[in-house]
């Protein structure tokens, strides 16, 4: 059995909105070993968002416990949070999250900058990983000389920047077509088959869950239901 690299137990996540108590996570409580492969699936609301902010260390749990690496994460502070996540964490956004000023090598190099890497090192792996996915040809081409798909593998780029644990996905397709979007699970396979990370997805998109091992499915802020995916497990 594989090792588990993230465990939430009995997670809750609540807002005060106005009058209104709004709980976003309800009890959640699942793991997820490393290596894995897992799509976590749901409509609008269902608390997608919530939870990915607390696995990426974005966010903290209102009530109980998230564990990475084995060490409880629920309630440390921003600082410590933001270094785990710098190490550990590897983002791939919907929209790119590209910054515009900065060239796609400049872009992918700044997750290392953060790191305190040097230069040298911080521009030939940037080029490495941007050649790596069809792009050594677009190192000095900023986010609006792009198109959708080359943004997107910009952005898987930088996400392996710091050769992070795991690989935090939201609805990465979201704003590409359909061919460009296989294109870009087939990298997210890539990374998981050969780079052996993990890899969490989340999505709405129930079409992509066949490229999951298994797949977690929240509703009203709960986890409805575990099942697997459509790729078998290494």
């Amino acid at each position: 059995m594989q090792k588990v690299l993230i465990e939430l137990k009995d997670v809750w996540k609540t807002y005060q909105m106005g009058d209104n108590i709004v709980h976003a996570l309800r009890g959640v409580s699942f793991k997820i070993h490393q290596g894995e492969f897992v799509a976590v699936v749901g409509p609008s609301g269902s608390g997608k968002s919530t939870m990915m902010n607390i696995i990426g260390c974005l966010d903290i749990p209102t009530k109980g416990a998230v564990f990475l690496h084995d060490q409880n994460i629920a309630h440390l502070t921003e600082s410590r949070l933001a270094s785990i996540r710098g190490r550990t964490i590897g983002f791939i956004f919907q929209q790119f999250n590209l910054i515009p000023t900065l060239t796609a090598l400049e872009n992918v190099a700044l997750p290392m900058l953060f790191q305190g890497s040097p230069l040298a090192l911080r521009s030939a792996k940037a080029k490495q990983l941007l050649t790596k996915f069809g792009l050594g040809d677009r190192t000095h081409h900023k986010p609006n000389e792009l198109s959708g798909g080359q943004s997107q593998r910009v952005a898987i780029s930088r996400a392996l920047a710091n050769d992070p644990d795991v690989i935090l996905a939201d609805e990465p397709t979201g704003n590409l077509d359909s061919k460009t979007g296989l294109e870009v699970m087939k990298t997210l396979e890539h990374i998981h088959e050969k780079q052996g990370k993990t890899v969490v997805l989340v999505t709405h998109d129930l079409d992509l869950v066949h490229h999951a091992e298994r797949v977690i499915h929240l509703k009203d802020g709960m986890v409805e239901k575990i099942v697997p995916g459509g790729k078998k497990k290494r």
